[in-house]
């Protein structure tokens, strides 16, 4: 067995191709294919199954699939250890990242101050819902994600706070209000956000004893945005969520105060920060050092 039987069948599995692989690793197919069979006769169980035009990872494979994450992991934070001790700044930081909160607010400021001091790091961003980010975290497919907290799953480190806020019609009576309720909108049209926002926004209604009328579930932000300026709903959303140009590009929108408040917190996840290698704790550093900016 070697690491880059490992790598490659990792990278199968998450690309979920042996064309897509051997394309990011600039090896021929045949290489990429000769690699995981050799692996799996190694091992003795089947780790992928070949359809006509996809892949499959077995059961097996999959349990097997987080220890070599895993195994990778170790050897790439064993890399940088060396590299720091010789002085050098090197290494990769595999990053999971939801929705525009973290997507175009958080992550450009700490990426350029990343840049700024360790320039010889590769980056590497994997964009999902936050479900698929705690996955991504779990599995080890990503060193570090942003997460909604509070998450007892993995070690975290908070970043920042915001409140929901209402998002009605410009033309709507509730856009003169300075704060709206549960009981002025649970009676109407809500457009909820898939992103994770429900487990927010849910319980604030039931525990006023009132029961929202969703009519549609939704996880892009501009679609939510476009769809409320129509008319077709009212929905409740992060502040950070929101683009920061929102009167201009959704002139017919307004964001009325939520009471009682819900916050939110945003902060980074991983699964053992104590053993993160170098690159990953420069990261974390970097990123509490923008977020306190």
């Amino acid at each position: 067995m070697t690491f880059t039987q490992l790598e490659i069948f990792s990278l199968v599995a998450e690309l979920q191709g042996f064309t897509a692989a051997a394309l990011r690793l600039g090896i021929s197919q045949s290489a990429v294919s000769h690699a995981v069979k050799s692996l799996e006769k190694e091992l003795g169980v089947p780790l992928i199954v070949r359809h006509q035009s996809s892949v499959e990872v077995t059961e097996v494979g999959k349990r097997l699939l987080t220890r070599a994450r895993e195994i990778l992991g170790l050897a790439e934070a064993m890399q940088q250890e060396v590299a720091a001790a010789r002085g050098l700044r090197q290494g990769l930081v595999r990053i999971g990242s939801f929705g525009p909160t973290s997507s175009l607010k958080l992550l450009p400021a700490i990426l350029h101050a990343f840049r700024a001091k360790y320039p010889g790091v590769e980056v590497q961003i994997d964009e999902g819902s936050d479900n698929e980010v705690k996955q991504w975290i779990q599995d080890r497919r990503v060193d570090i994600g942003f997460v909604v907290l509070p998450n007892e799953s993995f070690d975290t480190v908070p970043l920042v706070e915001d409140e929901m806020v209402a998002i009605v019609p410009a033309a709507h009576p509730l856009a003169d209000k300075s704060t709206v309720t549960a009981s002025d909108l649970h009676a109407l049209p809500f457009i909820m956000s898939d992103t994770g926002c429900g487990a927010l926004v849910e319980p604030a209604f039931v525990k006023a004893g009132l029961t929202l009328r969703v009519r549609y579930r939704i996880s892009q932000v501009m679609t939510i945005l476009g769809m409320v300026q129509a008319g077709d709903g009212v929905a409740v959303m992060p502040e950070l969520a929101l683009p920061g140009d929102l009167d201009c590009a959704y002139p017919r929108l307004k964001t009325v105060a939520f009471r009682p408040a819900i916050r939110r917190r945003v902060g980074l996840g991983m699964r053992d920060l104590s053993r993160a290698a170098p690159a990953v704790q420069a990261f974390v550093d970097t990123a509490r050092q923008v977020a306190r900016r």
